[in-house]
């Protein structure tokens, strides 16, 4: 039974499909642990403790979901392996709740007289152009007007592939090419977006980490110039993560953490995974709500992350 009926049925079914994987995955493990077993002993626990680790759920968050089985136990003095799967979802449900992650129903832009501004951190190939692109085409549907800003100037192909987004979706880009300055493509992109009266504006930066002084001198240099233009850009730091990569997804977040103030994450590639607990343990772990989630190539597969139907998703019978 699902928590709540928030998604229509046709995203609900592409939430299941992209899941699939780690579902499929985890309950089979699940199904091992607990045949003969007729009550959660501490056996079926070290089993379900390791099954949650493989899983990417992360060793913290994994010990916090057991501590609070073993405490639903101490109350109930009794949990059959038959209700596992349902004391599971509760828990895996209250944790989210407590980390403030996952209440979303459908992209929301502030109604404001300046344009809003999303900054897009993440290394180079965790799908942050096409984040972008799906991110844009979805706000344009729900009648904003967008306009992209080319800030990833230090490879060609990121600019390229930006361009092919932004005709692909039919919304205006700002670049200036490689190796131009990228703060300087940051500030001709908000003055076009004051101009245009645009809605949203959604910057692409830079993906490199192997240093993490130039790259926070970077972030900052393009917060500092954009903000001559609008004063409180950006207003959404989004750090989009490749969830197929598993605990570097978890060193990608830390990182970007120290060398800028993330505000929001995407969780991407989550159909070609059985590391879908990778989602439940960043947000637990870094205490930045997970926005989006990507549970497929189409346009439609960037989803807003609502924790109730992901949990219902991940463990449905």
């Amino acid at each position: 039974m699902a928590f709540f009926n928030l998604f229509s049925k046709e995203k609900k079914e592409v939430l299941d499909k992209g899941l699939d994987k780690t579902k499929q995955t985890f309950f089979s493990k699940l199904s091992k642990a607990v045949v003969g077993k007729s009550k959660v002993d501490d056996e079926v626990l070290d089993s379900l403790e390791e099954i949650l680790v493989t899983s990417d759920v992360g060793v913290d968050t994994t010990l916090r979901i057991i501590e609070k089985i073993e405490a639903r136990i101490a109350r109930d003095k009794y949990v059959g392996t038959s209700e596992l799967n349902q004391v599971l979802r509760e828990e895996v449900a209250s944790l989210l709740e407590e980390n403030n992650t996952g209440d979303y129903k459908e992209i929301e832009i502030p109604q404001q007289e300046e344009p809003y501004v999303i900054m897009v951190v993440g290394v180079n190939g965790v799908g942050k152009t096409t984040t972008i692109g799906k991110l844009a085409y979805q706000l344009k549907k729900q009648g904003k007007s967008v306009i992209l800003g080319a800030s990833d100037t230090f490879r060609a192909a990121a600019v390229d592939q930006l361009k092919i987004w932004a005709k692909r979706v039919d919304v205006p880009i700002v670049e200036q090419g490689m190796n131009a300055d990228p703060a300087s493509v940051a500030f001709d992109t908000l003055q076009s977006a004051k101009a245009k009266n645009a809605d949203v504006v959604i910057i692409d930066t830079a993906g490199r980490l192997h240093n993490k002084v130039n790259l926070m001198n970077e972030l900052s240099k393009i917060k500092r110039v954009m903000q001559k233009v609008v004063p409180d850009a950006p207003h959404e730091i989004l750090l989009v993560l490749d969830g197929s990569t598993g605990q570097n997804a978890y060193e990608q977040a830390k990182q970007f953490s120290l060398a800028t103030e993330i505000n929001a994450l995407a969780i991407t590639k989550l159909d070609g995974t059985a590391k879908g607990g990778v989602v439940i343990g960043i947000s637990d772990q870094f205490k930045i709500p997970v926005k989006y989630i990507g549970v497929g190539e189409g346009m439609e597969d960037l989803q807003v992350f609502n924790k109730y139907e992901f949990v219902d998703s991940l463990f449905k019978d």
